[in-house]
């Protein structure tokens, strides 16, 4: 793709629609672009840049809001096709200058453990819209009736409104903050990023699912060298909570498929703990749920597990098998849907002499429903021949019709608990069939007339199963009524820690990565500010600087300070004075003799008239607050907190005894200053509302963390 200036290019390429033109988003980028374009190792500053130049567009309005520039690439979904209904994506990149941007300082960073951090120059918002359109480009719809205006208009035709600058910037900065982006991931310019949002099919995606967005952000953070990037995993599925329901069947979220790794837990929760959790979760055996006597409904419990264990082919031992096998059922079932022409509502098959003959729902059902009824007119122990079936159902449908419906007749299930069985005669070798109860089945929920020929249950009820299974298995008030004591406290205890434990990184480590350039040196610069008050909280990450391998000490110095420089605000003018520990080296020296096999050095350098750039010196903002909780958090997790009125020390509202639905009290002295004498300041007050509501859910920056992610 060329790159253009006046959005030209983009335009044509939107009126061609020619997928051979754009980029498979399925393959995109490959793992052999970033050392075919010579960025390979290289750092994320200047990687971001040369694939932008490279592979997108920028279209208007460009020159209108410089500070939000709005990149494209335009992808094909598979296969090369052509035609106004091929599946055509469109990847926004937002390059916000973090200097004028209307939130300067990261929610996420500061709940990740990177709130030391100094802000940085840029961020780049990467979003695939929900319904398809572009952030950029020529078109944005009007701000009183939606309808949609190009950019030359600026009085909408339908209700006459008049759109300002003003007006189309706060629609961009919307787009920032919307919460049913398809994907939504920000990458600082140091290379720490978060994933804020991805939704599959269940979240609105057309064309793609969960995995084919995942992939592809996969592939991009390792194609521009990104560091490190934090999710905060709100991940549903068919309505549950996918956190707690993948860690049981796989051991980690969903977003460990992709190296996502636990970060940090709520509450003070380590890795040990949760891991701990899992395990005992996950291993959980179903015996517990059979043994002794069972109150209704919940024997329903123990009839839905038998049910599954009759089905399975391996023994399910503990919830982690149910499970496992429960979703393996509903992911077959849908692709067996995803085979059935749904708008034809037709079964295509081919007769003998293999020419193709359809056959309506209705008249399958029609046969299926007669030969049934034959079933149950003989005594329940005897076996019906095929033969003898086929005839009795002879006026009902054609011959290749019932012997389609005699092969998938065995297995279906059948209202009033019963299923139909099938055999192979050892005597006569003739197949029969004959009705048998359904071992363990729950009636309510499984029976059904599943014209598929699954001896499966169809999908709809094998969701409702689920979902009946989460609720009694994993809901800890469920618990309560069926599991002994001291297994329901272990259990109840576990769940909870697998809901408080939602932030996980990835550690993309670029720096490990080989460089496409043989003859270049690497070398990670941390920094150390002379004339600075020690603040142990402020720590600037290393920079990588990519230097000529004959490169000199004075080089280092200098292409040091561009690197700070360029990512950092508050480094805007940083100069460096020496190498710590090489203080007495010449300038002249060449860096590879100097430091040998090291590749980390230490600059120690200043920063001259940094005026008005302190309040960049840290992601966390100006704030300042202590954080000391009964569960031993010391710092912002994320979750609920209320200051105490006279000592002001941050606790967790739930840690307090105040549930999460519970308003917060006008007054509240924490235990340690109920019997101080200290007169009460003011009345009490909540962190989420006087800091940045962090668990309210909506969206991330200047505001708050998101909604849950539909992730199919």
């Amino acid at each position: 793709m060329m790159v253009v200036s006046g959005g030209k290019g983009l335009k044509r390429a939107a009126k061609k629609r020619v997928t051979a033109d754009f980029y498979d988003f399925l393959t995109f980028p490959s793992p052999s672009l970033a050392e075919a374009e010579n960025f390979a190792g290289g750092p994320f500053r200047s990687n971001v840049r040369s694939f932008l130049t490279k592979h997108a567009l920028l279209p208007p309005p460009y020159a209108l809001f410089p500070h939000l520039l709005t990149w494209q690439i335009l992808f094909r979904v598979g296969e090369l096709t052509e035609g106004p209904d091929s599946p055509v994506v469109c990847l926004d990149v937002v390059e916000e200058d973090v200097a004028r941007s209307r939130s300067v300082y990261c929610d996420q960073c500061r709940v990740f453990g990177w709130s030391g951090h100094p802000v940085c120059g840029k961020r780049y918002h990467f979003i695939i819209k929900a319904d398809g359109s572009s952030i950029g480009g020529y078109h944005k719809p009007c701000m009183c009736c939606g309808d949609i205006l190009h950019l030359s208009e600026s009085k909408c035709k339908s209700c006459n409104h008049v759109t300002t600058t003003d007006d189309v910037e706060d629609w961009v900065y919307h787009q920032l903050e919307n919460t049913t982006h398809l994907l939504h991931g920000v990458i600082h310019g140091n290379g720490y990023g978060h994933l804020l949002r991805v939704n599959g099919r269940e979240g609105g995606s057309r064309f793609l699912s969960g995995c084919h967005i995942m992939d592809f952000w996969d592939r991009l953070c390792n194609t521009l060298g990104v560091r490190k990037v934090s999710v905060m995993d709100v991940s549903k599925k068919y309505g549950l909570e996918y956190r707690l329901l993948h860690a049981i069947m796989k051991g980690h979220p969903w977003y460990g498929d992709w190296g996502y790794r636990f970060g940090s837990g709520s509450y003070c929760l380590t890795h040990e703990a949760y891991k701990s959790a899992v395990e005992n979760l996950s291993n959980l055996p179903l015996s517990t749920f059979s043994q002794g006597q069972m109150p209704v409904p919940h024997s329903r419990v123990q009839d839905m597990i038998k049910y599954f264990q009759s089905l399975s082919e391996h023994e399910l031992v503990n919830i982690r098998d149910l499970f496992c096998f429960i979703m393996g059922l509903i992911g077959d079932a849908r692709k067996n849907v995803s085979n059935v022409d749904d708008t034809a509502c037709k079964k295509r098959r081919f007769n003998a002499s293999g020419l193709s003959i359809s056959w309506e729902k209705a008249d399958i059902e029609r046969v299926e429903q007669a030969m049934i009824r034959v079933l149950r007119a003989v005594s329940e122990s005897k076996w019906v021949n095929w033969r003898a079936l086929r005839g009795a159902a002879c006026k009902v449908g054609s011959p290749e019709l019932l012997d389609y419906c005699l092969g998938e007749l065995g297995g279906k299930m059948v209202y009033g608990g019963m299923v139909v069985n099938s055999r192979c005669n050892p005597q006569t070798g003739v197949y029969e069939f004959r009705l048998e109860p359904a071992t363990g089945a729950c009636y309510g929920i499984l029976a059904n007339n599943n014209s598929s020929g699954s001896k499966y249950p169809s999908e709809e009820n094998l969701l409702q199963c689920l979902r009946y299974l989460y609720d009694s298995l994993l809901h800890p008030q469920m618990m309560v009524n069926y599991v002994e004591a001291g297994t329901r406290t272990l259990a109840m205890s576990s769940v909870q820690k697998l809901f408080d434990c939602k932030q996980f990184v990835k550690d993309y480590s670029p720096e490990l990565l080989p460089l496409s350039d043989l003859h270049k040196l690497r070398i990670s610069c941390q920094v150390e500010i002379v004339d600075e008050s020690e603040d142990p909280e402020a720590i600037a990450p290393t920079e990588l600087i990519v230097l000529p391998m004959n490169a000199t000490v004075a080089e280092l110095k200098s292409q040091a300070a561009i690197a700070f420089q360029d990512v950092y605000l508050m480094f805007r003018r940083f100069q460096v004075d020496e190498v710590v520990g090489y203080s007495g080296v010449e300038d002249s020296t060449q860096v590879k003799l100097l430091l040998g096999s090291k590749d980390v050095v230490c600059v120690r350098g200043r920063c001259v008239g940094k005026n008005g750039l302190s309040k960049f010196r840290m992601e966390r903002g100006l704030e300042r607050w202590t954080v000391d909780c009964s569960c031993g958090a010391k710092d912002d997790d994320g979750e609920r907190m209320l200051a105490c009125d006279i000592c002001g020390v941050w606790r967790h509202t739930r840690c307090s005894d105040i549930h999460d639905s519970d308003p917060v009290p006008a007054r509240f002295v924490c235990l340690k200053c109920q019997n101080s004498e200290s007169k009460l300041k003011s009345g009490g007050h909540c962190k989420d509302e006087t800091v940045t509501n962090v668990t309210t859910p909506t969206s991330c920056f200047g505001k708050t963390f998101p909604v849950p992610s539909d992730v199919s």
